[in-house]
């Protein structure tokens, strides 16, 4: 008898094998700081019929290394340091709950990638369904304990890491509840470092846990092609204007791209059958004209 198919439930969606892909809007931290690009970029991944859109969350003074935090960078505010620069582009709790109504109004998930474990507390006052790490993060093991000790289901990227260091991560997070994506931390990433097979690699060594796809190509194909391997996630980043000030913006979709993108997966998820061979309708009336009995 085969073994089923691992799934893990987010929300009211079940992710895995032989269920659609759970398509996630990054919107991270190119809204800038402003609550009203945010709620935008919520209303794109919503028009587009993303599943949900994901930011990031940080406490700057723990997330941001010692060694960047005074160095100088010019933003779209004037010159500051890299400290200020973080705490400009967060969001507090009052500004988290007016994203958090918008995105109940437009009917679209939510959730996060905190960078720390106070970061985990705050998003845990939300109650959103699911907790992301970042690739940065994997290696972070007091953050891992903290989300796995929420209970809630967690996404893990799995960018700029080695297989024996996803091995200790997984190891960490248990696998009752975990999905990991397989990713390449080159913004934007070339084709040549995508890498898709990967896909499969981490199926079979972690053969309980869902594999998904966070990308950071540009364009469709790569993305598109992940799903044809069986990414049960497809996560990209999304903005307004890739040409925006911002370091993701590059590598992100706009509008009309995420709107294709999720359209392009359900029609190679449809495309892709059950493996049953079988005569389709279609074919009955070329059979009859052109088979020879």
């Amino acid at each position: 008898m085969s073994t089923p198919a691992p799934t893990v439930a987010i929300g009211d969606r079940v992710v895995g094998a032989g269920h659609p892909a759970y398509v996630v809007a990054e919107a991270g931290i190119n809204h800038n700081g402003d609550v009203e690009l945010a709620k935008r970029l919520v209303d794109v991944a919503a028009d587009a019929g993303a599943d949900a859109v994901k930011f990031q969350k940080r406490t700057p003074e723990i997330a941001t290394p010692a060694a960047m935090r005074d160095t100088r960078r010019e933003t779209p505010w004037g010159e500051m340091s890299y400290l200020e620069y973080r705490y400009r582009v967060e969001f507090d709790e009052a500004q988290y709950g007016e994203i958090a109504r918008h995105c109940d109004k437009r009917g679209i998930a939510w959730f996060a990638s905190p960078w720390d474990v106070p970061s985990v507390e705050f998003l845990e006052r939300f109650d959103v369904p699911t907790h992301k790490v970042a690739s940065a993060s994997l290696t972070d093991v007091p953050l891992l304990e903290a989300l796995r000790a929420t209970g809630k289901p967690i996404i893990c990227s799995t960018g700029m890491s080695t297989l024996e260091e996803v091995e200790r991560a997984v190891e960490v997070l248990g696998t009752e509840r975990l999905v990991l994506l397989h990713a390449t931390s080159t913004y934007p990433c070339p084709p040549e470092e995508s890498n898709l097979r990967t896909i499969e690699t981490l199926r079979q060594r972690f053969p309980g846990v869902p594999v998904g796809y966070s990308g950071h190509e540009r364009g469709l194909q790569v993305s598109i092609a992940a799903v044809a391997l069986g990414a049960c996630v497809v996560e990209r980043h999304v903005t307004l204007d890739r040409a925006m000030w911002g370091s993701d913006h590059a590598a992100s979709l706009e509008p009309d791209g995420l709107r294709k993108l999720v359209r392009d997966v359900r029609i190679v998820e449809t495309a892709l059958g059950d493996g049953v061979k079988r005569v389709f309708p279609g074919e009955e009336a070329p059979r009859k004209r052109l088979r020879v009995v």
